[in-house]
């Protein structure tokens, strides 16, 4: 009786002018390898206020008790580029780029005609360029990364210079920044504790911002298994941290200008010209929905 009063309460709550209006609240779930993400269109209009896109991403990423993903897109406009693309975390957190993100954007973007086949995003990191086509009845995206960099201030960490190979928590660890700040661990085995080895070097007093942290295994392909900031786990894939293995090796004379990155949830390629990094990967549409009144009515009294 409880619970059809308060549905009952909820029918007659005017929604338009919530905090989550309007009165229909779709979002499409997708994924890059694994990698997945809930993607609100705000192209036309904002449908979750500034002020609760953390906690919003908070909520709704919770596999348990929201939708379940690795972070919320808002795909927006932009005065700068074609769209912009912003990415809020499972804990709260706004990251500046996500390489399996952007590519479910450009999917999306590009499936709904908002796009055609070369497009720029504009991400907290930049300018993003991006190639897609269909290739054997699936989509693929080809994303220009920028220049990796690997000077101290720039990924940031504490000190000048490169850091490649340095002493830090009992491991040798390399550092780079490609739109987000990474760590590089090149073990022998990949059979790791790595919820437990990561979060030493994720949350070391070096990195000031924090650090994802990626353990690769040299070969051909590489094989890679990351722990997301943010996230706060180990993710299937991460396509920043595949270029940021990829750039790092490439550093140390490892491997040439392209590579094959293979991650839990798939392949990746990770290819250079000159300093510039590209990445290569596909993006699938899981589904379309739509967030029930009950839901958002907990989400505004919550929020």
């Amino acid at each position: 009786m409880v619970y059809k009063m308060k549905l009952a309460e909820i029918s007659e709550i005017e929604l338009d002018d919530a905090p989550f209006g309007p009165s229909t609240f779709t979002f499409t779930k997708l994924h890059g390898n694994g990698n997945d993400f809930i993607l609100i269109d705000e192209m036309a209009r904002e449908f979750v206020p500034e002020v609760a896109k953390g906690q919003f991403a908070v909520r709704c990423c919770s596999r348990n008790f929201g939708i379940g993903g690795d972070g919320v897109l808002f795909m927006t406009g932009s005065g700068r580029a074609d769209l912009g693309m912003r990415l809020f975390q499972p804990d709260g957190s706004e990251a500046e780029m996500c390489g399996n993100g952007v590519r479910c954007l450009a999917k999306y973007a590009w499936e709904t005609g908002y796009v055609g086949e070369s497009f720029e995003v504009d991400t907290l990191a930049g300018i993003i360029s991006i190639q897609v086509r269909e290739m054997d009845n699936n989509f693929w995206a080809r994303v220009d990364m920028g220049v990796p960099s690997f000077e101290r201030p720039c990924i940031p960490a504490i000190g000048q210079g490169q850091f490649l190979m340095e002493p830090l928590e009992g491991l040798d660890v390399s550092a780079v920044n490609t739109g987000v700040p990474h760590s590089v661990i090149f073990v022998e085995d990949l059979d790791l504790p790595i919820e437990e080895i990561a979060p030493q070097i994720r949350y070391s007093s070096i990195f000031p911002e924090g650090t994802n942290v990626n353990f690769v295994k040299a070969g051909d392909p590489f094989e890679i298994r990351t722990f997301e900031r943010g996230v706060e786990g180990e993710t299937f894939s991460c396509g920043t941290g595949a270029v940021a293995s990829a750039a790092v090796a490439r550093k140390l004379d490892l491997v040439g200008d392209e590579v094959l990155v293979g991650t839990k949830g798939g392949p990746l390629i990770v290819s250079f010209e000159g300093k510039r990094a590209f990445l290569e990967g596909p993006a699938v549409t899981v589904y379309q929905g739509e967030l029930s009144d009950e839901y958002r009515w907990n989400l505004s009294q919550e929020l």
